[in-house]
């Protein structure tokens, strides 16, 4: 059974309607149409500044002109590494309107990781915080092993003057080595614009990296037409208007934070708060002092911010259209963060590969738990959007039964950047197989029970044990390396890693953990390390990881 099938949930949806007519054939088109609409609304809002609709405009036009002067075109890349500040949104709509693709890299990322992602995606330019650059990037540039010709420099401190000491530690020493500053650039070409671009539908807007089942990432192709779909599915979804702010919670470069924040508010056009990264404690402040309607975000950080220092229930009065994707939400959770916002914490569910929510607890609804498992319902079957649960053989499983989810609908990739096998692995006929097990039950109410592979999610972070493990195989002293998620009472899971060291080696836990968290971003080293003298293993040599978790 479908989302479209039996619909004995039909009168969950809003407007009791399954489908809705996709506006826009580009995220090009849904922002020139907002400009029109509306240019003098708030487009960003980031501690005391703000920028608005028109003002957003003509900075994205002058960059995307700068970036046209130094050789970007059609399809190029233009990779964007910083923190959740207003420089992420200009540059992404510069490289559209420069005819290119925005390439979202993690800030969290070390030397080793943005080098692949560079490579990989082949970006020719690159936006980045002032200090990625001077701690990161400007190394990995050096070594001339990527093709970035272009590199711009922006700060956490451009666009506001609060400079609030909890988030923003101000900027290393000026660069002087062909770096250009944004906001330099912006004003030198003020009042310029690129050959216009027509991107179509089919064309990629995005590319997002995920983690593929060997610890590769993979960078998944957003197109157009998948970003501007899942943002109305959004803004159709909980109603948002162009007066409810949204509260940008996410982090910019993941899928939520792209589409549900950046893309949803470019659409509507509605104020996007941004707090540049995540602190509690200034997302509290941000609330107070914005009064945003929307958010969408991991539940520890949800969590965190309701169990802030000083936080009540009247701080929160506004944000009544709440939500929560990227982890597992337990309902005890959820029932103990409504008495805190004083709104119901609705989950969401989605992917990389699905450009955000495909399943989503209609607004005002409160999900089901599943009696068996516990489990809090992930929601429905999105507007336009076929969910199915599949046996191994590729099956359609009744409700009831359990088996892998399955999703097709406008938001789903249709693969993965310069991967041809991968895409046809996890695509069969553009049919996204999720390897996430699930079951559906008689009203149409989606449950996630367990992973299909051995991903570790951690606070909403994909986590890929291969990735870690070859980590520790590069330290003189590891024999051996497995790596598996482990209960987190705050993270959901974290990661934990068991060594056996090579003979006579004379090294403790704390070394290990230590020269991983060197070479690796903050989410991915193990938090906890255990050395072994051997591990378990089938006949063949396999080191067994569900024998360890089971531990």
């Amino acid at each position: 059974m479908t989302a479209s099938s039996g619909k004995p949930w039909l009168s969950l949806y809003p407007a009791g309607a399954t489908s809705i007519e996709i506006e826009f054939e580009s995220a090009l088109d849904m922002f020139a149409a907002a400009v029109r609409r509306a240019p003098d609304n708030d487009a960003v809002r980031y501690f005391d500044g703000a920028i608005s609709v028109a003002e957003l405009d003509r900075m994205s036009d002058a960059l995307a002109a700068a970036l046209a002067d130094r050789g970007f075109g059609a399809g190029d890349r233009l990779a964007l590494f910083m923190q959740n500040m207003p420089a992420f949104v200009i540059g992404l709509l510069a490289a559209w309107k420069a005819g290119g693709v925005g390439v979202s890299v993690n800030p969290m990322f070390k030397s080793r990781e943005l080098a692949y992602l560079l490579a990989d995606s082949g970006a020719t330019a690159l936006l980045c915080l002032d200090a990625l650059y001077a701690g990161v990037a400007r190394d990995v540039i050096a070594t001339g092993n990527t093709r970035v010709q272009t590199v711009i420099v922006c700060s956490g401190t451009d666009h506001q003057t609060r400079n609030d000491p909890r988030v923003l530690n101000g900027s290393p020493a000026a660069v002087n080595d062909g770096v250009e500053h944004l906001l330099e650039l912006i004003a030198r070409y003020a009042g310029k614009r690129p050959p216009q671009a027509r991107p179509r539908s089919s064309d990629t807007a995005l590319l997002t990296y995920t983690s593929g089942t060997t610890g590769e990432p993979k960078g998944a192709m957003n197109t157009h037409g998948n970003v501007v779909a899942d943002a109305q599915i959004l803004r159709d979804w909980v109603g948002l208007k162009s007066n409810e702010s949204i509260l940008g919670v996410a982090p910019l470069f993941h899928i939520t934070g792209t589409v549900a924040h950046v893309v949803l508010s470019l659409l509507v056009p509605a104020p996007l708060i941004l707090a540049y990264r995540f602190n509690a404690a200034v997302m509290l402040d941000a609330i107070r002092e914005h009064r945003p309607v929307f958010t969408v975000g991991a539940i520890t950080a949800l969590t965190a911010i309701a169990d802030g220092e000083g936080a009540k229930p009247q701080d929160f009065v506004s944000l009544s259209k709440l939500y929560s994707g990227g982890a597992p939400v337990a309902p005890g959770t959820a029932d103990r963060l409504e008495k805190i916002y004083g709104h119901y914490v609705h989950n969401a569910y989605g992917l990389t590969e699905s450009s955000s929510a495909t399943h989503l607890v209609p607004l005002g609804v409160r999900a089901p738990v599943d009696r068996d498992s516990g489990a809090l319902s992930i929601g429905v079957p999105a507007y336009n959007t076929n969910a199915r649960i599949l046996d191994d053989g590729g099956n359609e499983l009744p409700p009831g039964e359990i088996g892998e989810l399955a999703i097709s609908g406008p938001q789903i990739v249709p693969g993965y950047w310069n991967k041809p096998e991968q895409t046809a692995a996890a695509f069969p006929d553009g049919e996204l197989r999720t390897g996430d097990v699930a079951f559906m039950n008689t009203e149409g109410w989606f449950f996630i029970v367990d992973r299909k592979k051995d991903m570790i999610n951690a606070a909403g972070y994909k986590v890929w044990p291969r990735e870690v493990e070859d980590v520790l195989y590069s330290h003189p002293a590891v024999r051996e390396a497995a790596v598996v998620g482990v209960p987190d009472e705050y993270r959901g899971e974290t990661v934990k890693a068991y060594v056996v060291l090579q003979p006579d080696a004379k090294v403790g836990a704390e070394e290990l953990i230590a020269f991983c968290k060197q070479k690796m971003a903050a989410y991915k080293y193990p938090r906890q390390l255990e050395i072994r003298p051997d591990l378990p293993k089938t006949a063949s040599g396999k080191i067994l990881r569900r024998k360890l978790r089971d531990t």
